[in-house]
């Protein structure tokens, strides 16, 4: 018996919950599950609050599952105590609902910055907390120095906080503050219609709008047990493959213009117009916001929809060629990208970090791959993985993806049935719970929830890749010079919106 087998199996099976299980737990499990966090034998995928529960999910191969604690005195112990990978998510728990990690080594807010006019739970109460002052970690040595960047950029990105410490030009220490951007999307979703919730689902995160709504939409079809028909699946996957595309190329664009060469930034971030021109014509929206809807997806692919989609396609592989071969084949470039920004992969794996930042250091977690959610168990693709972890492999990573995507998308069109676009929702006369993992872009994006009777959220969880992913910018920035910060924090290109619910 696996070790999340035994957990799940000594607490209280939790009906109506799919696609995996939930159970209730006592204390003792829920130390016992650190301990395998710290081992290494459990990887954490997610861990939220609400009133009186705090919740974990937890992975083993392609085991999932969610432990659930109790707590009614408003405490539970610690697991970013002994596990790091869980403090700015026990932060977040404790701003949000108050509920308080025994143990927790930083007790700063995270969420929070004071501006709050509603406290704990979310839409009840006065806010209490004081605006006080952000305590950084202090500078502590004569030839140290601090600078700071933000958290309004000269770039048009959304706000957050860099507290660089240096000796000369080398970074000792990389501190970030976010939570500048917390749009109380989960306090939103509370009480929300399944219609209503879906749209705020897609507006998670703006690049990854595709990879929220489809993973809203499973969890809400995995709760009602909700059969979606196959063409929507497979339009499904088009437009989440799309989505891919032009983020990675506009990422590989945005690196070699941080690196100061902008003639590939022009080209590639050209390439990425297309595909957002494409999707306009295929699904009506340049980002196919609110085209995937739970039950199935609002729009038609046409004829004018797949022309484009194919033209798209033949031009990138046309020209990604050369483009990469310039990449490689420019000493200036390779100069600022090789051996820059290097994510450990002991860090990686402790992390559970997904996406093109865990594949570039030898992690090979694909959840389509894992999961093989439909209709990825029906295509073939590879999973590219290096091990070097700098952002050079970023890069390489993100190229062998655009292959594999471009290889996806034909494999879609030639299978893709004809058919219905959307299964009828009929509203639940009992609660029901759901979750769904959906490779984004970035990597895994989460959700879980709970869906009243007659069909409103009671309570829905996002978790963006982000949340594992902006830590291990900190530990990669280390040992760099300063002026290679934005190169690095560019190759990860972790969200801020994302991560801040």
């Amino acid at each position: 018996m696996s070790a999340l087998v035994d957990l799940v199996a000594r607490g209280t099976v939790v009906n109506r919950h799919s696609s995996w299980s939930r159970s209730l737990v006592d204390v003792e499990v829920w130390k016992e599950a650190i301990a395998a966090l710290v081992a290494g034998d459990l990887t954490m995928l997610g861990l939220w609050g609400e009133v009186a529960a705090v919740h974990m999910a937890l992975s083993q191969g392609s085991a999932v599952a969610i432990l659930s604690l109790p707590c009614p005195e408003g405490v539970y112990p610690s697991v970013g105590r002994t596990h790091p990978p869980a403090l700015r998510l026990e932060r977040a728990i404790r701003d949000l609902y108050g509920l308080v990690p025994e143990g927790l080594p930083d007790t700063r807010p995270w969420l929070d910055h004071g501006n709050w006019e509603k406290s704990f739970p979310p839409g009840a109460g006065s806010a209490t907390l004081e605006h006080l002052p952000y305590a950084f970690l202090p500078v502590e040595g004569e030839s140290l120095h601090q600078i700071a960047v933000g958290p309004v950029h000269a770039g048009i990105i959304e706000p957050g906080h860099f507290r660089i410490t240096a000796n000369g030009e080398t970074v000792v220490r990389l501190e970030q503050r976010l939570g500048y951007t917390h749009k109380g999307i989960e306090a939103l979703m509370t009480g929300a219609t399944l219609d209503k919730a879906a749209k705020l689902a897609g507006r998670v995160s703006g690049d990854s709008t595709v990879a929220y709504a489809w993973a809203f939409a499973m969890a809400v079809e995995s709760a009602i047990q909700l059969q979606v028909p196959t063409r929507a699946i497979w339009l499904r996957a088009l437009m989440a493959e799309l989505e891919r595309l032009a983020n990675h190329l506009g990422d590989i664009g945005a690196i070699c213009n941080d690196a100061a060469f902008t003639l590939l930034h022009a080209h590639f971030g050209a390439l990425r117009e297309r595909v957002l021109r494409a999707s306009d014509v295929a699904f009506g929206h340049r980002l196919m916001r609110d085209r995937v809807v739970p039950g199935g997806v609002s729009t038609e692919l046409g004829p004018a929809g797949l022309a484009a989609i194919i033209a798209v396609v033949g031009e990138i592989r046309r020209q990604m060629p050369r483009l990469v071969e310039t990449y490689e084949n420019t000493a200036s470039l390779q100069d600022r990208t090789v051996g820059t920004g290097v994510a450990l992969p002991t860090l990686v794996q402790q992390y559970g970090a997904g996406g093109y930042i865990g594949r570039a250091s030898g992690r090979s977690f694909d959840a389509r791959r894992i999961f093989e959610y439909a209709p990825y168990e029906r295509v073939v693709f590879e999973v590219p993985v290096l091990a070097e972890g700098d952002v050079d492999a970023r890069v390489w990573i993100r190229i062998r993806e655009v292959e594999q995507s471009l290889s996806l998308i034909d494999q879609i069109l030639v299978q893709m049935p004809d058919g219905s676009l959307r299964a009828e929702i009929v509203s639940p006369n009992r609660a029901s719970e759901g979750m769904a993992i959906v490779e984004g872009f970035r990597g895994d994006v989460m959700v879980w929830l709970r869906i009243g009777v007659g069909g409103s959220i009671e309570r829905c969880h996002l978790r963006d890749p982000s949340w594992f992913q902006w830590p291990l910018v900190e530990a990669a920035a280390e040992g760099n010079i300063v002026a290679d910060f934005p190169l690095c924090n560019k190759s990860f290109n972790c969200s801020y919106s994302g991560h801040d619910l």
